[in-house]
């Protein structure tokens, strides 16, 4: 039998939950994990991914409805979209992407209050016995060395719009 060890995820399970959005500046977000700042968005490495290179493309401001977005920001989200793609087809050649949003806590958004957007890479067969049989997922690279590999990718693709 082999073990896995993700010890990132331990820090999570027993660790405090603050109060306060962990999307905004203001409060508790995660910048080691921010891999690029646009001038409405920024793009965030899941801390708590499903699979490798897991991004959330997230607005500046504390939005909980997609209506609710500025031109300028749906435009961004779009914009880091294309550069999301761009750097994880660079760095981590997938096969596929699943991209989406959770709008609201029926639809399974965990943080309802923030929209954010999911870019999840894909990889043929990435579904093995742990998930489907052991409910449980491995992640094969530590999210700080995937956060390291991306952020230079971002600066080289990403176009202003």
């Amino acid at each position: 039998m082999e073990t896995i060890f993700a010890p990132w995820r331990m820090e999570y399970i027993k660790g405090d939950k603050p109060d306060g959005c962990v999307f905004c500046k203001c409060s508790i977000r995660c910048d080691d994990y921010v891999i690029f700042e646009g001038k409405t968005c920024f793009v965030m490495m899941n801390k708590y991914p499903y699979i490798n290179g897991h991004l959330m493309i997230i607005p500046q401001r504390h939005i909980g409805k997609i209506e609710d977005l500025a031109l300028e920001e749906r435009t961004e989200i779009f914009s880091l979209l294309d550069t999301s793609i761009r750097a994880l087809k660079e760095a981590m050649n997938p096969g596929g992407f699943n991209i989406g949003m959770n709008l609201g806590k029926t639809a399974g958004a965990g943080i309802e209050e923030h929209i954010h957007v999911h870019v999840i890479p894909r990889w043929e067969g990435d579904t093995n016995f742990m998930s489907v049989v052991g409910e449980v997922r491995v992640i094969p690279e530590d999210v700080a060395i995937t956060a390291a590999k991306l952020t230079p990718l971002f600066k080289k693709n990403h176009q202003e719009v």
